[in-house]
């Protein structure tokens, strides 16, 4: 994956299969410690939300995201090589804890720049992201999914993994009227759009 300085990126995959990647409570959290050692490092992450079965990241890249590293014989660029590290040690620690082996997500995680559409189009997939969960049926109120950073944003919560204030001004959305704004549903011809 590349990535441009200046531009923000829908990062995401899922269990292979469709599978679950998350089978209790401990391994969200685990995957979260995961993300602040090996993607926050690299990047200004700005909303997450994580799945049973996927997760979904977006993610604002600075002058750090577009560094590159040299492992082996090649150059690889600093948040390629994080996500490679966050999901390597995510899915060895689900193998040892479920007592499986192999491959537990994907191949190719997707990074999309949504920087080709209008402001629209990336605050469209910052809401998606904190949707997730309720469009899914999982829960009925987005402040009770406990593994999105919607709690951060809405004042349920004070987390400290996202940049809230930069997601704020480069998205342009309505502290007052965030709470409201956020379960405004996204039409489904605009989230194909987001994949």
């Amino acid at each position: 994956m590349e990535f441009a300085e200046n531009n923000l990126y829908h990062i995401y995959n899922r269990g292979n299969n469709k599978q679950l990647i998350f089978f209790r409570e401990e391994n969200y959290l685990y995957f979260l410690t995961k993300i602040r050692k090996f993607i926050s490092p690299n990047c200004e992450l700005l909303a997450y939300t994580l799945m049973p079965n996927h997760f979904h990241l977006l993610a604002y890249a600075d002058n750090r995201t577009t560094s590159k590293i040299i492992i082996g014989n090649s150059e690889r660029n600093v948040l390629s090589e994080g996500i490679r590290n966050l999901l390597h040690t995510y899915t060895k620690a689900i193998n040892k804890q479920n007592g499986t082996s192999g491959s537990l997500f994907q191949q190719n995680t997707k990074s999309k720049c949504l920087n080709n559409g209008s402001l629209d189009y990336a605050t469209t997939c910052f809401h998606y992201i904190h949707q997730n969960a309720l469009a899914a049926g999982l829960i009925k109120q987005m402040e009770d999914w406990n593994y999105s950073s919607f709690k951060d944003y809405a004042g349920f919560r004070n987390g400290t993994l996202c940049n809230k204030e930069l997601a704020f001004k480069l998205l342009n959305l309505d502290k007052p009227n965030f709470y409201k704004d956020s379960y405004n549903m996204i039409d489904s011809d605009k989230i194909k759009l987001l994949m």
